[in-house]
């Protein structure tokens, strides 16, 4: 077929593979398009799993490994990080020559990208722009890569005004909702029996899902933080608990030490570094709730009618579903907290509760309305002044 489009996705932590997966599969099996497949992050390091073998597991080509984690994943290491990746992004993107790159989010590995990519007159497609976090330099970042980037697909309309007072062509902004519902709508979800037998482990009669990552922009007190909600989470022994691992964001790996150490010492506690989407998705279903302060409690979780107990300022400013419980880490609060996300007065009060972010077909309609726009002079950018009513 003449003229086929190269569209490349990249991919540094497992969370955003999850999120993309359904769109990699709709622009593998559609014969207009070419997939090209970049992964970097934290998907190469042993440390954080090596899960780019769980991509290749699941019959995707990898293209291209960007190795840029060497450095270490404190404060100095990752701005090092940042600087290697440009570099090394640099000669991939010109040897594959896509005509759109396709990325996710706000990570710094893909800051590094978007910078190489926006010097090689690459057109960028963003998913998830427009949201807050003001516990993580993740904020500044999600903003930065919007304005590199020319195509622009949100999950909410609120997320969608924020991008284009950011100066976005408004005809170039879309909400389509978030993309992790692609994951609910379609994953095949494991019953119970079999879900314990993947993960090795014995649901209890109450169980709950924590996944916890630095909360960057908050003083070096992470150890600390951490050691509150372990604390608190051993009261539970009559609940099962599961865990994943922390991303590799400065302090990620004091977390996990921290979880390995919980989990020698529980028995009621399992930790996987990554559950994979239809394992996720299982656990979700089988769970009476989730702790931690991950965005997937906020953004996914709500879809299956259970509580989300978010701890500190990790997710400050993102809307929150009615599901999300917000806590602090003083020891009482996170007490009562997960106490509330267990009762039954919560679970009556989520029955059949509608997600906000929920849409259908998020990953099609992506790529339909990149199949309209790839052949638009997107890099020539001009500056959309909104118009304010004061």
């Amino acid at each position: 077929m003449k003229n086929i489009k190269k569209i490349c996705v990249v991919s540094g932590s497992r969370s955003e593979y999850g999120l993309l997966y359904w769109l990699l599969k709709e622009i593998e099996l559609n014969i207009k398009f070419k997939l090209q497949f970049i992964v970097t992050g934290s998907h190469l390091s042993k440390e954080f799993g090596e899960t780019y073998k769980q991509i290749k597991s699941e019959g995707f080509k990898i293209d291209k490994k960007i190795e840029i984690l060497k450095f270490g994943n404190t404060n100095l290491g990752i701005t090092k990080s940042i600087g290697s990746g440009i570099m090394q992004f640099a000669k991939p993107l010109k040897n594959l020559s896509p005509d759109i790159i396709v990325i996710l989010g706000d990570r710094y590995e893909i800051l590094a990208l978007a910078i190489a990519a926006l010097i090689n007159k690459i057109p960028i497609a963003h998913i998830h722009g427009g949201e807050i976090t003001e516990g993580a330099f993740d904020d500044s970042i999600r903003h930065s890569i919007t304005k590199m980037s020319h195509l622009h697909f949100t999950s909410l309309e609120s997320y969608r005004k924020r991008v284009i007072q950011l100066g976005e062509n408004p005809n170039l902004v879309f909400n389509v909702g978030a993309i992790g519902m692609d994951g609910i709508n379609k994953n095949n979800l494991l019953d119970k029996k079999t879900f314990e037998k993947k993960i090795n482990f014995k649901l209890y009669n109450k169980n709950i899902l924590v996944t916890y990552h630095p909360a960057t922009l908050e003083n070096d007190e992470t150890k600390n933080k951490f050691m509150n909600i372990l604390t608190v989470l051993k009261k539970y022994s009559e609940v099962g608990i599961i865990f994943t691992k922390s991303n590799a964001d400065p302090d990620g790996l004091i977390i996990n030490k921290l979880i390995d150490k919980f989990v020698q010492q529980n028995k009621n506690s399992i930790c996987l570094y990554s559950l994979g989407q239809t394992l996720y998705h299982s656990a979700l279903n089988q769970v009476d709730a989730v702790v931690g302060n991950s965005s997937s409690g906020i953004i996914e979780v709500p879809s299956y009618c259970i509580a989300t107990v978010n701890i500190g300022d990790r997710q400050k400013g993102r809307e929150k579903p009615h599901s999300v419980i917000d806590t602090d880490y003083s020891l009482i609060n996170l007490t009562k907290s997960i106490d509330y996300a267990l009762s039954d007065e919560i679970k009556k009060k989520l029955a059949n509760y509608n997600n906000p972010y929920q849409r259908k077909n998020v990953s099609k309609n992506i790529l339909k309305i990149i199949s309209k726009n790839i052949n638009k002079n997107l890099t020539q950018k001009k500056f959309y002044d909104y118009n304010f009513d004061y």
